[in-house]
């Protein structure tokens, strides 16, 4: 018989959140980009228009002390500069010890990238275990995610081992403000090393190979 309640979890008001209304474990896929009313946005210490950041202040208040969480969010909460007040305050508060890079086509019609955040309440971050999920294939609506997909991040997140996929951060190196943009670095980009009369002349090249087929 499980307690669900319908309503907006956004309305309740965080000050007023009491120890037994705490939760130990918080598994969660927060909407994007909603729209709030003015009432609701004033609860927050944090001010944001951003639905997905008032959820994650509510999530932060909402865990116990030990608690433990896993949320989807898109992967511009690394990185924005609205989002660097919300990122410290997690970093302080909860011990935010892996993210999970997801691949574009995870959720069908989002449009967006995603990561998971997995944090415990109660410590301070102090390292961050990454992994870049490669499934080695275009996802979609028949070529969904696996289990089989997730097995190797599985398997390193036990003891949050360095492999070509998945490194770890110091949050001693960070930024004022606390950018945790997703930055393999064991992967080597390859630089175009074309001039931009050479990268002209490919154009040129598959233009008129694009023609040839046409006609």
């Amino acid at each position: 018989a499980p307690k669900i309640i319908r309503g907006n979890a956004l309305a309740i008001i965080l000050s007023q959140i009491q120890e037994s209304d705490r939760k130990k474990v918080i598994l969660a896929n927060p909407p994007f980009g909603g729209s709030e009313r003015g009432e609701v946005k004033q609860n927050f210490d944090i001010n944001t228009s951003e639905t997905a950041y008032m959820f994650m202040q509510h999530f932060i208040k909402m865990l116990k002390t030990g608690g433990r969480a896993g949320i989807v969010i898109k992967n511009t909460f690394l990185s924005n500069g609205d989002a660097s007040a919300l990122r410290k305050l997690l970093l302080e508060q909860c011990n935010l010890h892996t993210i999970l890079d997801l691949p574009s086509g995870v959720f069908q019609g989002a449009g967006v990238k995603t990561v998971v955040l997995f944090f415990d309440k109660g410590k301070k971050t102090e390292k961050i275990w990454y992994y870049q999920l490669n499934p080695g294939r275009n996802l979609g609506k028949t070529n969904a995610l696996n289990e089989e997909d997730l097995a190797d991040f599985l398997r390193l997140q036990k003891t949050k081992a360095d492999s070509e996929n998945s490194w770890t951060i110091d949050c001693r190196d960070l930024g004022e403000d606390c950018d945790l943009s997703v930055k393999n670095p064991n992967k080597v980009e390859e630089k175009d090393e074309r001039t931009p009369q050479e990268v002209f002349e490919n154009l040129n090249n598959l233009q008129y190979q694009a023609n040839d087929i046409l006609e």
